[in-house]
């Protein structure tokens, strides 16, 4: 069998003009398509966790957050379970809503990720206050799967909420200046 030579790219114009091409078009739109997919990750994680909090299933899911909780126990003297977990996921839905609303105005997106950094902040204060959290026997820094492990999660999310937040506070001094 003979062998043939592989010409470099180098040495095929066209070959490395098209590579040149797609390396332009990944760094002059990378940056929007990545925040593009930030934002739609937050939507269908809000209008997921949202549509969820108006079943029965995750509504008891939550007593054990909630009702150990100093920030939202006192919710339950006011509302039933269902009542405030429907309420919890009219809140969420709304929160995707308006980090959604990033194409219409920033503004929304702003206030969205605020509301959303706000409400992750609160999910963390559950690892401090619900039992189970940890695993003591296992030693530092083992937690449980559940809830320790769900909650750690929120700490990213909070993080992405935040950088929505900046990204549409950028956005709107950009339009306005």
């Amino acid at each position: 069998m003979s062998h043939v030579p592989i010409r470099s790219i180098a040495a095929r114009p066209r070959v490395q003009a098209r590579a040149a091409s797609s390396l332009d078009l990944v760094e002059s739109h990378g940056q929007a398509v990545t925040a593009a997919g930030l934002y739609a990750s937050l939507v269908v994680i809000y209008g997921w966790f949202g549509g969820m909090k108006f079943t029965a299933y995750e509504a008891e899911g939550l007593t054990g957050l909630v009702g150990n909780s100093p920030l939202l126990s006192w919710t339950y003297s006011l509302f039933s379970v269902r009542d405030f977990s429907s309420l919890l996921g009219v809140l969420e839905l709304s929160i995707g809503a308006l980090i959604a609303a990033r194409l219409v105005n920033p503004a929304y997106s702003l206030v969205g990720g605020l509301l959303s950094a706000g409400l992750f902040a609160t999910t963390l204060s559950f690892m401090m206050t619900t039992p189970g959290v940890s695993v003591p026997e296992l030693g530092f820094p083992a937690i449980s799967v559940a809830p320790g492990q769900f909650l750690l999660k929120d700490i990213g999310l909070f993080a992405l909420s935040l950088w929505i937040a900046v990204d549409s506070l950028a956005a709107l001094r950009s339009t306005s200046a």
